[in-house]
Order: C-alpha cells, then sequence, then structure tokens
C-alpha cells in the first residue's frame, strides 16, 4: 500500500525519509527556545518591577533617566539591541565578552532579551500599580502600616490581576520574538527550520520544516493562552 502511494505521491517518500532527522533538529532548536523563554521571564519579571519602582521615584534625576532608557528600549527594534548587545563588546573595545560559540551567543540572547522585556514589563507594572486608588494608601497609613506593607500587602495583590492581560499579551509575543535571536547565529526554532532550505544533515532545498516550525510555536501559544485564562479565572476574587 506504502509503495503504491509513494508512486502516486513521489514527495511522500521522500517526506518519510527526512521526517525523523528534521524532527529532530526541531526539537533540539525548540529545546534553545524554550531556555531562552525561561530565562528571560526569570530575569525580566523581577528586574521590570524594579525598573518601575525606579521610574516612580520621587528623586527626579533617578525617575528622569529611567524613563529615557525606557523610551530608548521600546523606541528601537529588538533585533537592533541583539546585534549592539552581542557584537558591541568585541567591535569597541576589543573584549567579546560573551565568549564565543553557541554558549557565548545565547547569554548575549538572555542579556538583550532581559533587558529589553523587562522596559516593557516595567510600563505594565507602573501602570497597575498606578491604576489602585491612593485612598487604599492613604487607609493603610492610618492603620499604622508602613509603606512597604501597603506596597507588599495591598497594592501588589490588586496590582497582579489589572497587569495578567497585558503581561499575558507579552509573554505569548516573547515566544515568537525568540526568533529573533537567530540574527547573531543561535541556532533556535527557526534557524533549524530554515538549515533545511540551505543544506542540513544531508537535506538540501527542503522548506516544508520551516511550516512545522509554526506548529511548535502555535502549540506553544496555545498551552500559554490556556495557562494565563486559568490564570485570569484564579484571581476573579480580586474585584477591580
Amino acid at each position: 500500500m506504502l509503495s503504491t502511494l509513494y508512486e502516486w505521491f513521489p514527495f511522500l517518500e521522500t517526506f518519510a525519509e527526512q521526517f525523523p532527522t528534521v524532527f529532530a533538529a526541531l526539537n533540539a532548536g525548540f529545546l534553545q527556545t524554550l531556555k531562552l523563554f525561561a530565562v528571560t521571564l526569570i530575569g525580566a519579571i523581577p528586574l521590570g518591577l524594579l525598573i518601575s519602582l525606579g521610574s516612580m521615584s520621587k528623586f527626579k534625576p533617578l525617575s528622569g533617566f529611567i524613563k529615557a532608557v525606557i523610551w530608548v528600549v521600546r523606541g528601537t527594534p529588538l533585533m537592533l539591541q541583539l546585534l549592539i548587545i552581542y557584537y558591541f563588546p568585541g567591535l569597541v573595545w576589543g573584549n567579546p565578552i560573551w565568549g564565543s560559540g553557541e554558549s557565548g551567543r545565547f547569554i548575549a540572547s538572555c542579556a538583550a532579551f532581559i533587558f529589553n522585556y523587562a522596559c516593557y514589563f516595567a510600563e505594565i507594572y507602573r501602570g497597575g500599580i498606578q491604576s489602585v486608588p491612593v485612598g487604599q494608601s492613604e487607609a493603610g497609613l492610618v492603620l499604622g502600616m508602613s509603606r512597604s506593607q501597603i506596597f507588599f500587602k495591598v497594592t501588589l495583590l490588586q496590582m497582579v490581576k489589572r497587569i495578567v492581560p497585558p503581561m499575558s499579551n507579552e509573554i505569548i509575543t516573547l515566544v515568537k520574538d525568540t526568533s529573533l535571536s537567530r540574527i547573531i547565529a543561535l541556532q533556535e526554532l527557526i534557524w533549524a527550520g530554515q538549515a533545511f532550505t540551505k543544506g542540513s544533515h544531508g537535506i538540501s532545498g527542503a522548506i516544508w520544516p520551516l511550516f512545522f516550525t509554526g506548529i511548535y510555536y502555535l502549540l506553544f501559544s496555545g498551552v500559554l493562552t490556556i495557562l494565563f485564562n486559568r490564570l485570569e479565572k484564579r484571581l476573579s476574587y480580586f474585584k477591580v
């Protein structure tokens, strides 16, 4: 039956022969994508909160400087930031601080993604914090709470509920933005799929692996969407 099918559709035989090799390469690329995604979140979520607090500081030089940095980061392409962060130390200072090879490219990508997304998260945090009525902080002071207690026990809890939708959008965008790291030759998912168009593992001129990379992204984004929807329902007891 298979031989008859291959006679009718010759490309299926080639597909069946190539699929195990392509699947293994795409899995390796997706693992790199997943690592970059996870490290970015671990670094950007707390850093974004610190940047947000700095941007709202009453010390004007500090808040002004941080706001300027956020403006630059949000106003320039992430791809450009990747190129500058990776190549600048070696080309200008003569000191390639990231090291060589795949590990060096991965570290540089993590640094660029963490800083970029921390600035975006900072604005989301700022909006969430400022949306909490000032009267609640004043009530906390009247009750004898310290400012840190008010922030962590009153403001932060309400902020979490308010920022889940915009944060979820940014995090799902991060899933797709990880593909930009291929600009510095990080061998992530898109790199792995595109390699078969140029010649990889003895396969050349095959474009179908790129369509399978789309399936990886769709499934990953779908899982995150389900998780964030459940999180929103869990936080529904915060009435805003």
